[in-house]
Order: C-alpha cells, then structure tokens, then sequence
C-alpha cells in the first residue's frame, strides 16, 4: 500500500476526497507558519486544489529530493511558484472558456484507460471549468490531455527527476469528486495513476 502525504491548508471537506483505501493510505500535513514536514516515511506526495505555493516554495529542494529517490509527485492546482522540478504553471484566462476542449496525447502506461473525455470537456454543460492556464512541460515529459491550442494541462514527467509527477493546470484530482462521486474522469485519471505507482517495476534484461 502506498503511503501518502497530503497537503492541506486546512480547506473544509479535504478528507471526503482523499479516502483511504486498498490502494492509498493518506497522512495529512497541515500547513501552518512552522511548515516543516518530513517527506522520508512517504511514497506519494499530493498537492489538492487550494494549496499554498509559497510554503511549497519553501520546501522545493526537500520535494526534489524526495522525486530523486524514484517516489512520486500529484499536483493538481496551478502551482504559481516554481516548487515543480521542470515544469511551470501559466495562468491565462485570455481565450473563451466556450471554446475550450481537452485531447488525449500519448499515454505510455495507460493513465487514460477508461477515461470519459465529455466528462471534463463539459461540467453542467459548461466547457473550460479543468483548466484556468495551462503547463509549461518539462522537455521530455509526456502530455496526456492538451487543451485547443495544444497546451498541456495534464502532464506526466518521468524524465525530469528518477520518480514520477503527475501534474493538471487546475484540474482537481482524487478518490472521490466534488459532486461526491467516486466515478468520474478525474477519479479515473488519479486511481490510474495509484494503480500505476503501485505496479512493482520489471528490469529489463540486456
């Protein structure tokens, strides 16, 4: 089971979304002035929706250490610091959320797998609601959802550190939804992700 360390700034209902279970045990770290968590016990850190980006500022040469020892990073908000090795958050609310449409790109291990793209196209028949900006990608990262203008808004990088970042401009991610389903495209996309960190990783033989 994957122990994780989740970010909190103390939003009301973060728990009802990150639920322990078969996969996942969650510990959660509450930032306060004294942030100062200690990353070893953890395989996974996840950063929700609401996250301070300026505490995580202050802990980015902690975070890439973690990631160089092969563990894995969920961030789903727009990380407005540069805490993220390799990649950046852009805002950019200049283009018509009516005309906004995610496509799927590469997906190398599947995190895609049973995905309902309408789902995150359109919410209440509203389009643009997963995204207000976009990722500026790492080189050689691979970008699974891109928005109308080819912009990466969820990115997988495993080639800037030894471990693994799992990154969306915005678009929330975890074991159950907003709406409080535990069936959805977001849902799908992070319990892909968990499955796949959870797969032990076969060497290849010369």
């Amino acid at each position: 089971m994957l122990q994780a360390l989740l970010i909190s700034n103390g939003l009301v209902g973060l728990d009802n979304y990150y639920v322990s279970n078969e996969l996942v045990q969650y510990t959660t770290c509450l930032i306060t002035k004294d942030f100062d968590p200690d990353l070893a016990p953890y395989d996974l850190l996840v950063v929700p929706n609401g996250s301070d980006h300026v505490a995580m500022l202050k802990i980015k040469d902690r975070v890439r250490a973690f990631l160089h020892e092969g563990k894995a990073l969920v961030c789903c908000d727009g990380f407005f610091t540069a805490w993220v090795p390799g990649n950046q958050w852009v805002m950019d609310n200049s283009r018509p959320t009516r005309d906004v449409r995610y496509a799927a790109g590469p997906d190398t291990h599947g995190l895609l797998r049973n995905l309902d793209l309408d789902e995150l196209n359109f919410s209440h028949g509203m389009s643009g609601w997963w995204a207000c900006g976009y990722i500026r990608a790492a080189p050689g990262a691979e970008v699974l959802l891109a928005d109308t203008w080819q912009r990466p808004v969820a990115v997988l990088d495993e080639a800037s550190t030894p471990g693994r970042m799992l990154l969306t401009a915005s678009g929330p991610l975890a074991d159950v939804s907003h709406a409080g389903r535990s069936e959805s495209a977001p849902v799908t996309l992070y319990r892909n992700f968990l499955h796949l960190l959870s797969t032990p990783i076969v060497p290849a033989h010369g």
